[in-house]
This record gives structure tokens, C-alpha cells and sequence, in this order.
């Protein structure tokens, strides 16, 4: 995980309540799958929050994923919304999220509105792409 991880003692960044180490962390550590499509999305959107390049490059499918990701450091991911999902269960080879994730810049705040596609591959899930509205 990034250097930029909080204590698991803390919330997680993902907004589901529970504290890091019981929710996205395991999964940004590796030490633990996503499940669903859905906790995908939010261990995706807790890396975007600490900078885990790792974790974003790892969880993105092979035929989309990018060379080289650049994070905006001066982003900062506080608020993850989960609108709905379709299919990405457990039983399930493919899903779709759609969520609102909000950001700060300096005293600006923003927002990405993102229709993301998830598939199981190997057995895991990952990103394969997502649609900005």
C-alpha cells in the first residue's frame, strides 16, 4: 500500500462505515479479493485517496490498462457515492457501477459522475473501462 495510507483503525475512505483495515485495506494490501464489482470500485476509489498507483494498475484490465498512470496529487478523493450496480456478484462474470466521486482542489470542490465495467478475469474482478457524464 501507499505511504499515504491511514491508520486501518480509521474509516475507510470508501465511505461504507466500517474502518480501513475491515474493508478496502486487506484488498489494497493484496491480502484479500474484491468480491463484488462494487467493492472493487470502492477498494478503486480508496487508492485514488492514499495514491495507490499499485492497487489501480493491478485491479485494471490487462487489455485497457493503461502504461503509466499519473495521479493529480493535487486531487484530494473524500466522498465515494454508489448509485447502483447491475450484476457483479459473487456469481456473476460482468458488472457495472455507477457512482459520483467527489473531490477538493485548494477550497474547490468537484465531482466525477462515472458509468464504470468490471469482468471477472482468473477469477478476480477489474476495471476494464468506465464512461464520464
Amino acid at each position: 500500500m501507499s505511504t499515504n495510507v491511514r491508520s486501518g483503525s480509521e474509516r475507510c475512505p470508501c465511505m461504507s462505515g466500517l474502518p480501513l483495515d475491515e474493508c478496502c485495506g486487506p484488498i489494497l494490501a493484496g491480502e484479500r479479493k474484491a468480491a463484488t464489482a462494487e467493492a472493487l470500485m470502492r477498494s478503486r476509489f480508496t487508492a485514488f485517496a492514499v495514491g495507490d498507483r499499485d492497487h489501480l494498475l493491478a485491479s485494471w484490465h490487462p487489455r485497457t490498462r493503461p502504461r503509466v498512470l499519473d495521479l493529480d496529487d493535487t486531487l484530494q478523493w473524500y466522498r465515494l457515492d454508489i448509485e447502483s450496480t447491475s450484476g457483479g456478484t459473487p456469481f456473476d462474470t460482468t458488472g457495472e457501477v455507477v457512482f459520483t466521486a467527489h473531490h477538493r482542489r485548494g477550497g474547490i470542490r468537484g465531482s466525477l459522475h462515472e458509468r464504470s465495467r468490471f469482468e471477472r478475469l482468473d477469477g478476480q474482478w477489474v476495471y476494464v473501462d468506465g464512461v464520464v457524464s
